[in-house]
């Protein structure tokens, strides 16, 4: 993708509260050189559902979002499913996680991982 023409749904952003959470998960699992990946698959309880995963490894087809000096990395089949998030942490009453704010998502399950796409 040429500098200068991504649209809106060919970017992933992650708020501060990510970036600082995935720094610390890097230093915890001890995996200096990981990036965090971002994977949509079929299933779930809305129809798709969001992975998330430490990962070295790069492909050709992978797309890079940076914050605060750490990475996240999703491939160009998922871009199209998650183009235009937010990729936040919350800590509330319910626990701890990363919660995706998918502008695609026409309606999600009550667990944050499942969404549909209307």
């Amino acid at each position: 993708m040429a500098e200068g023409s991504a649209t809106p749904l060919q970017h992933v952003s992650l708020s501060a509260s990510a970036a600082k959470r995935i720094a610390e998960l890097k230093a915890q699992e001890q995996v200096p050189k990981a990036s965090l990946r971002l994977t949509v698959s079929g299933g779930g309880c809305s129809g798709f559902q969001y992975g998330f995963s430490f990962d070295e490894a790069r492909h050709d087809d992978d797309l890079v979002f940076e914050r605060d000096g750490v990475a996240l990395v999703i491939d160009t089949t998922s871009l199209e499913l998650v183009g235009g998030s937010e990729i936040d942490f919350v800590e509330d009453l319910m626990g701890a996680s990363f919660q995706v704010r998918n502008p695609q998502a026409a309606s999600s399950c009550g667990c944050g991982k499942s969404f549909a796409i209307g």
